[in-house]
C-alpha cells in the first residue's frame, strides 16, 4: 500500500486544521510536520486538541528547508503568502495550495482584485467541474488532476457557486448577463484572524450582515472563471459573463448555502421542469460527493457539516421566468480541505474518496 509522508504549512489556521483532521484517519497518509508563524515552537495540541493523534508535533517555521523532503505539501496561507514559497519547494512533492495565489487564469483579474505579484495557474482542485467539452458533453476536472504535482484549490463561495450552477451554463439554460449569487457564509469562512469587529461574537450572534458588497469580493474573478469553463468558452470570455455576488456572514460556525438564478433562455422556457431538472442529474449521477437531492427537497448545512459532500437542488420559477439552484456545503471541509485531498486521491492515483465521508453531523 502506498504511504505518503504530508508537511502542512499554517496548520494552527482553519483550514490547515481542517486538513489534518481529515488526514488523521487517511490510510495513506502521514502527517510529520505541521509549521506556522505565531505558533512556532508550541505543540500542535495546544491549538488543536480535537485531534490528539497529532497533538505532539511541534509547529515548526514556515520555509522551505522545513517543508522539503516530504511527498506532499499543503499550503493553508493568505493570499500573497504561498507564491513565493512555492517556488522553492521540491518538484517531486505534490503541492496544494488552499490559498488563492495559483487560481486565477488571468493575471488582469488578479490585479484588480488581489494585487501584488501573479503567480501562474496550476491545476484547479475541483473534480466535478466541468473543464471543457468533448464529443458534445462535459469533461471534468478530474481528467486533469490525474499525476498532477501542483494543484489549486478552490475558494469555498466559489465551490458552492459552480456546482450549484454550472449546469445551467454548460446546457443554455440561462440569460449568462443575468446571474445573481446570494451566499450565507458561516463565520469561520472570514479565517481564524480578527479582522472585524463584527466578529465579535456580541456583534455576531443573532445576526446577519453583508459583506465585500458592490462587485468587490475577490472570489468573484474564480466564479467567473469556472462559470466560463462551464459554458465552453476559454481565455478571457469571461466578459461575455455578468454575476452578481452578496455574501452574508450567518451565525453559524461551518456551512454555506448558495442561492443563485438567472433568467430562463429561450431553450429552457421551451423545456419542462423535469426535462431542465434532468441536466443536473445527469452531471452528478456518478458523483460520490455532489448529490442532487431529491425535487423539493432543499438542502441544508446541518446536513453536510464535516463532510465533503454537496447538497444541490434546482428549481423554476415560471412567474418569475428565472432558474434556481442551490448548494449547501461545509466551507472548510468540501469547501477548502476535503476537495484538496480529494485531489490529491486522483493525483496519486488513488481511491478517490480515501479519507472522506459523505456523512454530516446533524443536528
Amino acid at each position: 500500500m502506498a504511504h505518503y509522508s504530508v508537511a502542512v504549512a499554517g496548520a494552527t489556521g482553519y483550514a490547515g486544521g481542517e486538513a489534518l483532521r481529515i488526514l488523521a484517519s487517511h490510510p495513506d497518509m502521514e502527517v510529520t510536520c505541521v509549521t506556522g508563524h505565531s505558533s512556532i515552537g508550541h505543540r500542535l495540541g495546544e491549538y488543536l486538541p480535537h485531534i490528539p493523534c497529532l497533538a505532539d508535533l511541534e509547529v515548526q517555521d514556515t520555509t522551505p528547508e522545513v517543508l522539503n523532503g516530504h511527498d506532499i505539501i499543503i499550503l493553508a496561507l493568505p493570499h500573497g503568502a504561498s507564491g513565493a514559497l512555492a517556488e522553492k519547494l521540491d518538484d517531486a512533492s505534490v503541492v496544494v495550495d488552499l490559498g488563492a495565489d495559483h487560481r486565477l487564469e488571468e493575471r488582469d483579474m488578479w490585479d484588480r482584485y488581489y494585487g501584488g505579484p501573479y503567480y501562474d495557474s496550476w491545476i484547479y482542485g475541483m473534480p466535478e467541474m466541468i473543464s471543457g467539452n468533448v464529443h458534445g458533453s462535459p469533461s471534468k476536472q478530474r481528467n486533469l488532476l490525474r499525476g498532477a504535482r501542483r494543484i489549486a484549490g478552490p475558494g469555498c463561495n466559489v465551490t458552492a457557486v459552480t456546482l450549484a450552477f454550472q449546469p445551467a451554463l454548460a446546457y443554455g439554460l440561462i440569460d449568462e448577463k443575468d446571474i445573481v449569487a446570494d451566499l450565507a457564509v458561516a463565520y469561520s469562512g472570514a479565517g481564524k484572524n480578527l479582522k472585524r469587529s463584527n466578529l465579535l461574537a456580541a456583534e455576531a450572534l443573532n445576526s446577519a450582515t453583508p459583506y465585500s458588497v458592490g462587485g468587490t469580493h475577490r472570489h468573484i474573478p474564480e466564479m467567473l472563471q469556472n462559470l466560463t469553463h462551464a459554458a465552453g468558452r476559454e481565455g478571457a470570455r469571461w466578459q461575455d459573463i455578468s454575476l452578481g455576488f452578496t455574501p452574508m456572514l450567518v451565525p453559524m460556525s461551518r456551512g454555506i448555502l448558495a442561492t443563485v438564478s438567472a433568467r430562463l433562455s429561450e431553450k429552457a422556457w421551451d423545456l419542462s421542469d423535469e426535462a431542465i431538472r434532468s441536466y443536473w442529474q445527469d452531471l452528478y449521477a456518478d458523483e460520490t460527493f455532489v448529490r442532487l437531492l431529491p425535487q423539493g427537497a432543499m438542502p441544508a448545512t446541518q446536513n453536510v457539516l464535516g463532510s465533503n459532500c454537496a447538497h444541490v437542488q434546482v428549481a423554476v420559477d415560471r412567474t418569475s421566468g428565472r432558474l434556481y439552484a442551490f448548494c449547501a456545503i461545509d466551507n472548510l471541509n468540501r469547501g477548502t480541505a476535503g476537495q484538496a485531498i480529494q485531489s490529491l486521491n486522483i493525483a496519486l492515483n488513488l481511491n478517490e474518496i480515501t479519507g472522506l465521508t459523505t456523512i454530516g453531523v446533524a443536528p
